[in-house]
Order: structure tokens, then C-alpha cells, then sequence
């Protein structure tokens, strides 16, 4: 049966098959009983219609109609693939995924808009948001903890839009970095070392870079003792965390009022008593109270912050700081941040699709009016193989850190060699 052909008839089906369930009965029953009646279901139908079709096109029309009644549609069988990292609905018909670092047209298309808005409204509405011609932007989470992003006509010009940032099932472990040559070993042992010891790291990257993985794999060397609690815009972070509490900003509702705002989260966590705080990223004006939080008895807080490169990392952090309207000197912000951060972890995704620590900086202090910098380890490019992979390698500068003494206090003591230049890893 030809494509055409065989979605028109899974459509009549679908409608068929709708007119027939009693979808508020069906959510009473376990799960795979309620498949497998709506399975028999479709055979029936698809008996009814005397329209010949092969195993395999039966096969399909069964799990693609089983998608749309219990799950999402089209989309279902990327959420099932895990080596799809972004689902990329562009328009009804055009949908790209990210396999690997690399974007790929995908072979799904959806009905129409009508049928694509239906998937949207799905999503959204199973964590209380909504989204039609008054509020056309929303974001959503999947069971999985997968983000989703909608935006919808008018302001979408070709019609809905979906993206959605899938998560894996758990955090990566140091050695799965090591393992996918994301990190070097000397870099994740002292990062580690720094998480214990209670020193505060900021992870920089740009979009898509590792920076959620990345702090959901340092938070693995937070003590079990210690209270933490996590503020964040979407929940994505994946915390093995006994003593954790999750915060989540709230947008506005329909008459634009009771948005909740990471700030407001950040400054009633300082009530919660917590050890530590993690703001999944750190975005605009509760930079202040971030950095007030960690100069105040929080030390070993950790967040992530979009920018290229750590310089540049701090200096949107000074301007985040300006957007607080607490009109401090400038020496004074930069003051605020050399004595609340001690560590920048550069993460980029470099042009094969891979993701890399960039920079393990340290943050020394305050020389005149310049936060003072350096870098303890750096990845070193050496050009692109012929099967179009980046080569480097990590590299430490052979600057000790000056934090050292920090870590032999907390009773954490690491080798000297770990600096030394001759720890060139590829």
C-alpha cells in the first residue's frame, strides 16, 4: 500500500477506533490490559474495512495507532530510540533529530496542525500548562524528564513548533565521560575533589554543550548527609540525592499573574536550611542571590550559565548581577564573584558532534580591578581525522591550584603529578 494510501486509511481508522472507545473507562484499567483490548480493537476494524494488507503493514498500523491513544503519536517511536538526543517538529511534515551530535531528517510526519497541536496539548497539560492563541509559548517536561519547548501560530508563521531536549534514563558516571573521551581522568578526580571539599563550580557551555550532564554527573560526590535543594526553570537535573528537595519556577497564568520567578525560589530555599544549592542555570537577576547564597554559609553550591568561553562566563554573570538593580560598584560585583566561585568548567560541542570539558579554570582572586584567572587543564586541538573527528588532547597547564590547601583541610589529598605537564592524555 502506498504511503498516501496507507495514512489515510490509519487515519479512518484512528477516527473509527475513537468513536468506538470509551476513553475515560480505559484510563481506569492497568496499562497493558487497555493495549491490548484497543489492539484487538483495531484488528477488528482493520478486518472490517476488507482492506489487504501485509504483516508488516499491519503490524505498523497496530503500534502506530496504540501511539496515538496511549502515548504521542509520531513521536512515540523516537522517544523509544535512545540514540535520539532532540527531536527537532519544524512543521507538520518536517521533523529532524539529533543522533550522535549530528541532525538527521526523520522519516515521522504528522497529520495535519490539528493533529500536531492535539500532541502539544498532551504534553502540556499533564504538568498543569497550557497553550493556545493567548499564551502560543510554553515549556513542558516529559515523564522522562525530557524538556519540551511548543511555541504555536501566530507566532510561529508555519505552524506549531515543538523541540524537545531528551535526558538519559540516569547521570553519566565520571568514568562513561572518560569512556566517550568527554573528560580526562585528572580533570574529573580533582573536580571531584572540589565537590567535596565544598567549592563552589560554575559550568559554562553553550547550547547542547554536556552542561546539565556534566552537573548531574558532579553532584554524584555530594555527600548523602548533606542537604541540597535544586531551583530550576524546566526540571531536568537527575540528583542521586537522598536529602533533596526540587523547586520549579511557575510561568503566569492566563491573566498574566502568579509567575514565580527563580529569584523568588532562591531567596525562600535560604529559609529551607539547606547545605548546598544548585540552580540548573543561572539566567538573570537571582545571579545576585546566587552569589550572595554562596558567600553566606552555602559553599559548594553549583549552577551552569550559557557563554563561550570562562571569561565571558563571568562577565554575563556581572551583567545578570546590573539586571538585580542593586546598583553596586563594578569592583564590588567582581569582588562578589571571586570570593564566591572558585571553579569554571568550560563544556562546548565541538563540530563532530562530540562534547568536551574545554577549560577547568580557577578563579584566584581579585588583581586590581580584573577577577584573576588561569587554567589547570585545557583541551588542546590538533586538527580533524579523516573520518571528520576532532583530535586534541588534555592537557594541565602545570599550575597547582591555589585551592589545594581547601581540599587538604576537608581531608581530601590528591598527587602532585596530577599537574604536571607530562599527564597528557589524547
Amino acid at each position: 500500500m502506498e504511503r498516501l494510501n496507507f495514512e489515510q486509511f490509519k487515519a479512518d481508522i484512528h477516527h473509527t477506533l475513537i468513536t468506538k472507545l470509551d476513553l475515560e473507562k480505559l484510563s481506569t484499567v492497568q496499562t497493558g490490559k487497555a493495549r491490548q483490548a484497543v489492539a484487538n480493537l483495531v484488528n477488528e476494524i482493520i478486518a472490517d474495512r476488507k482492506v489487504p494488507l501485509t504483516a508488516q503493514e499491519r503490524e505498523k498500523m497496530q503500534s502506530d495507532l496504540l501511539d496515538e491513544v496511549f502515548g504521542l503519536g509520531p513521536l512515540e517511536a523516537l522517544l523509544r530510540d535512545p540514540k535520539v538526543s532532540d527531536i527537532l517538529v519544524n512543521q507538520k511534515n518536517v521533523v529532524f533529530v539529533e543522533r550522535g551530535g549530528k541532525l538527521q531528517k526523520a522519516d515521522i510526519a504528522f497529520r495535519d496542525e490539528r493533529h500536531l497541536l492535539q500532541i502539544i496539548d498532551r504534553i502540556v497539560s499533564k504538568v498543569g500548562r497550557r497553550v493556545d492563541e493567548s499564551s502560543p509559548m510554553v515549556d513542558a517536561r516529559l515523564p522522562d524528564g525530557s524538556r519540551v519547548n511548543a511555541i504555536i501560530p501566530p507566532l510561529a508563521l508555519d505552524g506549531p513548533a515543538v523541540s524537545i531536549r531528551r535526558f538519559g534514563t540516569g547521570p553519566l558516571s565520571a568514568n562513561a565521560l572518560v569512556e566517550l573521551k568527554s573528560a580526562s581522568p585528572q580533570m574529573l578526580e580533582l573536580l571531584s575533589a572540589a565537590v567535596r571539599a565544598r567549592i563552589s563550580i560554575l559550568i559554562s557551555g553553550g547550547t547542547g554543550a554536556g552542561k546539565t550532564t556534566f552537573l548531574n554527573m558532579l553532584s554524584q560526590y555530594i555527600p548523602q548527609n548533606q542537604r541540597v535543594i535544586t531551583i530550576e526553570d524546566a526540571a531536568e537535573l537527575q540528583l542521586p540525592l537522598q536529602n533533596l528537595v526540587r523547586l520549579e519556577t511557575r510561568p503566569p497564568n492566563v491573566e498574566g499573574q502568579g509567575a514565580i520567578r527563580q529569584r523568588q525560589l532562591l531567596i525562600n530555599c535560604l529559609r529551607m536550611r539547606p547545605d548546598r544549592i544548585i540552580v540548573g542555570e543561572v539566567r538573570g537577576e537571582e545571579a545576585f542571590d546566587m552569589l550572595q547564597a554562596m558567600n553566606t554559609g552555602h559553599e559548594g553550591s553549583l549552577t551552569t550559565i550559557h557563554a563561550n568561553t570562562p571569561r565571558d562566563a563571568l562577565s554575563r554573570l556581572e551583567s545578570m548581577v546590573a539586571m538585580s538593580n542593586m546598583n553596586f560598584p563594578e569592583r564590588t560585583v567582581r569582588q562578589q564573584i571571586a570570593s564566591a566561585i572558585t571553579i569554571v568548567v568550560q563544556c562546548s560541542r565541538l563540530s563532530d558532534g562530540t562534547r568536551k570539558v574545554m577549560n577547568v579554570a580557577e578563579i584566584t582572586g581579585m588583581d586590581e580591578n580584573i577577577i584573576g584567572m588561569h587554567d589547570i587543564f585545557t583541551f588542546v586541538r590538533k586538527g580533524i581525522g579523516p573520518d571528520g573527528k576532532v583530535l586534541g588532547t588534555f592537557r594541565p597547564t602545570g599550575i597547582r591550584p591555589k585551592f589545594l590547601e581547601r581540599l587538604r583541610v576537608a581531608g581530601v589529598h590528591l598527587p602532585s603529578e596530577l599537574f604536571e605537564t607530562s599527564m597528557e592524555v589524547s
